[in-house]
C-alpha cells in the first residue's frame, strides 16, 4: 500500500511538472512576422477526445465506489448493533448515505454529460441567459426539504435517546476519564451517586469521591464495567484532566467528557457479549482477526519477542478525542450479561468507603516512626544516623 502511494504522488507530481511546463509556453509572447505554434488550440477532434475522457472518468469514479461499497462496507458498524436505539442511529446513517450517493450519483453524471454534450464544436455557439427562477427555485427548496426532513428524524432519535423519565427505573453509573484510562462507579443500593470533585482525589479514592457525602457510602468503584441486559443504563460522565470522549461503538453511544462538568448519555443494553460472540459476522471478524495476529505473533516469536493472544470479542468502552500521547490505548472492557450474573458479580464487589478504609488500616499498620522522627513502612531497614545527615547537609 506505501508503494501504491508513493507511485500516485510521484505521478502526480509529474504531471504537476508538465502543466507547469505547457503554462510557460503558453506565456510566450510571439514575435509578428514569425510562425506561431498552434498545436495548442485544441481542435474538433481533441474537444471529442475530452468528452469521452469525462465519461471514462465518470464510469471509474462509480466502478470505483460500488467495489469498495462491497469490500469496505460494512466497517461503519451499520450492523449488530446492541442497544434498543442503535437501529434509529444505524437507520439514519443509511438513509443519509443513500441520499448522499443519490444526489452524487444526479450531480456527476449531470456535470460530465454536459461536459461532453456542451463540448467545442464548430460552428456552434454558446446559448446565454443570466438567469432562470425555476431551476434556482428548484435547487433551492430541494436541499432545504431533504435535510430538513434528515435534520428533524435526527432531532427525534436524539430527543428519545437522551430522554429520561423521572419515574423510570434506570441505573445510574459513573465513567470516569483521565489520561490514559477509565475507571467505572456504580450507585449502590441507593441508586444515587456521592459527591465528587477532583479536590478530593487522594490514595485509593482514585475518582474524588466525597466520602462525606452520605450517598458515597455504598458507591462502588471498579476498573471493569459490568451492565445487565434489557436495564436502562444512565452513564454520569466527568473528566480528570483534559477533554475525552466516551465512546461505545457496539452501543451507538458517545458523550464527550469535559473538565469541571457532568455530561450524560443513557442507553439499554439488547445483546449480551455471549450471544454477540456467537454472531456469525462476529465469529467471521474474530477469525479474520485473530488471522492476522497470528502471523504477526509468529514474526515476533522468530525475533525472540513475546507472541500475541489470541483475540476474544469483548465491547469496550474508546476515547473518541485526541487526548495525548497514549489516546489510543485508552479502552475499558464492558460486559453485557443476565441480570442475575450481574447481581452476583456486583455483591462481590467491595464498596470504596470499604476500600478506603481497608487501605487507611493497612497504611496505619505497615509504617512506624524510627529514631530520627521519620514515618517509614515496616520491615524496612533505615540507616537514620545516614537520613539526619543527610537532611542536615
Amino acid at each position: 500500500m506505501t508503494s501504491l502511494l508513493i507511485l500516485i504522488v510521484v505521478v502526480l507530481l509529474g504531471i504537476a511538472v508538465w502543466q507547469l511546463t505547457k503554462i510557460f509556453d503558453l506565456t510566450q509572447i510571439s514575435v509578428p512576422g514569425e510562425a506561431s505554434d498552434a498545436s495548442e488550440i485544441a481542435n474538433e477532434r481533441d474537444n471529442n477526445v475530452n468528452g469521452y475522457l469525462m465519461f471514462g472518468f465518470l464510469a471509474f469514479l462509480y466502478i470505483l465506489t460500488i467495489y469498495s461499497i462491497a469490500k469496505w462496507g460494512h466497517f461503519p458498524l451499520l450492523t449488530n448493533a446492541a442497544s434498543e436505539h442503535g437501529e434509529t442511529v444505524d437507520n439514519l446513517m443509511i438513509i443519509s448515505l443513500v441520499v448522499i450517493f443519490a444526489v452524487q450519483l444526479l450531480t456527476q453524471t449531470l456535470l460530465h454529460w454536459f461536459a461532453f454534450a456542451s463540448r467545442g464544436i464548430a460552428g456552434r455557439k454558446a446559448f446565454y441567459f443570466a438567469d432562470n427562477d425555476r431551476l434556482e427555485f428548484m435547487w433551492t427548496i430541494i436541499p432545504v426539504i431533504v435535510l430538513s426532513g434528515l435534520i428533524l428524524y435526527g432531532l427525534y432519535g436524539w430527543t428519545n435517546i437522551m430522554f429520561v423519565d423521572e419515574d423510570e427505573d434506570v441505573m445510574y453509573v459513573e465513567i470516569y476519564a483521565k489520561q490514559f484510562g477509565w475507571e467505572a462507579r456504580y450507585a449502590g443500593e441507593d441508586n444515587v451517586l456521592g459527591k465528587a470533585n477532583v479536590r478530593f482525589i487522594e490514595g485509593v479514592n482514585t475518582m474524588g469521591v466525597d466520602m462525606s457525602d452520605p450517598n458515597a457510602a455504598d458507591d462502588i468503584a471498579v476498573s471493569e464495567l459490568h451492565l445487565p441486559v434489557g436495564k436502562k443504563v444512565v452513564l454520569r460522565i466527568r473528566s480528570q484532566d483534559v477533554l475525552h470522549s466516551v465512546y461505545l461503538p457496539h452501543f451507538r453511544a458517545q458523550m464527550n467528557a469535559v473538565p469541571g462538568m457532568v455530561t450524560q448519555f443513557a442507553f439499554t443494553p439488547t445483546i449480551t457479549t455471549s450471544e454477540m460472540r456467537e454472531k456469525p459476522s462476529v465469529i467471521e471478524d474474530v477469525y479474520n482477526i485473530n488471522a492476522i495476529r497470528s502471523k504477526e505473533s509468529a514474526e515476533r516469536i522468530a525475533k525472540g519477542e513475546e507472541g500475541l493472544d489470541p483475540y476474544e470479542f469483548n465491547y469496550v468502552i474508546l476515547c473518541n478525542k485526541i487526548c495525548g500521547a497514549s489516546h489510543y490505548n485508552m479502552q475499558m472492557r464492558v460486559v453485557v450479561e443476565s441480570e442475575k450474573e450481574f447481581n452476583n458479580w456486583l455483591k462481590d464487589q467491595k464498596t470504596l468507603k470499604t476500600t478506603i478504609a481497608a487501605n487507611s488500616d493497612n497504611t496505619d499498620a505497615n509504617v512506624h516512626v524510627d529514631e530520627a522522627g521519620f514515618v517509614v513502612p515496616e520491615n524496612v531497614t533505615v540507616d537514620s544516623t545516614a537520613v539526619v545527615a543527610q537532611v542536615i547537609k
